[in-house]
């Protein structure tokens, strides 16, 4: 009874801290929530233990939105960081410590300290409805098509189309839903099937 009167009572403070924070969504313990009235979380979403999400527009731009849809599974220790645009589509699942961005610090003065120079505006991220991100996968200012699974430890700065199986540092399609033989099968680099 304590339990879900206490979870009641996050809800209700969430739902007027965020722009949008749907039924049956939860946040476990975060690590650091910023620039809520431009983060929007669907219905029967859950964020894991220890997550960092913000939209806060550093680069100047006239709007920031991080937007995480309905049903989506976000793990722990998971940093979401947005300053112009981040959509993770609907049934979106992540595993621990997943870092995605659409913006990078800035480092071509060498005569400055990287911290005190400019943040740069990478490209607007969207992960397509019932993508699967593995562990420690860092997503920086590029897309992912729907239903396709990013390995483990893979760095992905370039656009990933539907239905694909990506891993690596740079990230590269591996395999890719053949419709033909309603089958994975394995591909080039560029997608095409070996």
């Amino acid at each position: 009874m304590i339990k879900k009167f206490y979870h009641k009572v996050k809800y209700i403070y969430y739902k007027t801290k965020f722009k949008y924070f749907g039924y049956g969504s939860s946040i476990r313990n975060p690590l650091s929530l910023n620039g809520t009235k431009n983060i929007s979380i669907g219905q029967s979403t859950a964020i894991g233990y220890k997550g960092w999400l913000a939209a806060v527009p550093h680069t100047g731009k006239s709007s920031c939105e991080l937007s995480i849809g309905n049903n989506c599974a976000i793990g722990n220790f998971n940093h979401i960081y947005a300053t112009q645009k981040i959509v993770l589509e609907d049934y979106v699942l992540t595993a621990d410590k997943v870092y995605i961005s659409d913006n990078l610090h800035g480092y071509e003065d060498v005569n400055t300290p990287i911290n005190l120079q400019s943040i740069v505006q990478k490209n607007t991220v969207v992960i397509g409805r019932g993508s699967w991100i593995g562990e420690n996968v860092c997503i920086i200012g590029c897309s992912i098509g729907k239903q396709c699974v990013i390995g483990a430890n893979a760095v992905v700065t370039k656009n990933i189309p539907d239905y694909c199986v990506a891993a690596g540092n740079p990230a590269k399609i591996i395999k890719r839903y053949c419709f033909d033989t309603n089958s994975w099968k394995k591909t080039n680099a560029d997608g095409t099937f070996i």
